[in-house]
């Protein structure tokens, strides 16, 4: 579950759209105050879940071999093949970037609410529905489980934890080099987007694939 989660963290604070949105909330006017409304609805939307989850499994891992155990097995194999597709997809149109959604031409006006709602809705889904089917795994009686649960949420906010801080402590430097971030990641978001989806989803594909059959 460890690595599992890892991993997921590591691709959902790496998911180059909602850092854009977010680089861009960053250079408006009331930049770190937006920023943190789009930080705090982020991490509560992950850490809600993984609660939400707990609450469900009791805390308990699901029994090897049992009915919810395999059926989150199926759940991660179907979400890895998503990924598969995304990233095919994503081949097959690069090169032809879709127009932005008209959401993004608001985004340096957006006020602290706004701001929290877009933390929420521009969560990576593939992957937290894959770091969620993962969490189901967790025994709350373990201290190292507590410990990669909020490792995992704190992995996967890394990105917008560490440019929030640097807008507030540097905004002048700050701004300058993540919008030399932003201008990066448009150039290379396709191939971000296929080399994230495609390792990630043949690791899904192929762990639970074993788990399933053993």
């Amino acid at each position: 579950m460890t690595l599992d989660l890892l991993l997921i963290g590591l691709a959902i604070t790496l998911e180059p759209l909602p850092m854009s949105a977010y680089i861009l909330i960053l250079s408006g006017e009331w930049g770190a105050r937006t920023g943190l409304g789009f930080v705090l609805g982020w991490v509560l939307t992950l850490v809600g879940l993984v609660v939400l989850t707990l609450v469900v499994t009791g805390g308990k891992p699901l029994a090897t071999g049992s009915a919810p155990s395999t059926a989150s097995l199926v759940v991660k194999i179907l979400l890895g093949l998503c990924l598969l597709v995304l990233a095919w997809r994503t081949r097959a149109r690069r090169g032809r970037p879709p127009a932005p959604p008209a959401w993004m031409a608001r985004l340096d006006t957006m006020n602290l609410a706004a701001a929290m709602g877009l933390g929420f809705l521009l969560q990576p889904w593939f992957l937290v529905a894959a770091g969620v089917a993962t969490v189901t795994a967790a025994d709350l009686s373990n201290g190292a489980t507590v410990l990669t649960l909020v490792g995992f949420c704190v992995l996967a906010s890394a990105s917008y934890l560490v440019m929030e801080a640097y807008v507030v402590l540097s905004p002048a430097a700050a701004r300058e080099r993540l919008d030399r971030l932003r201008s990066w990641i448009t150039v290379h978001q396709d191939q971000i987007v296929v080399v994230v989806s495609v390792a990630l989803g043949l690791w899904l594909i192929g762990k639970s694939s074993y788990l399933l059959v053993t």
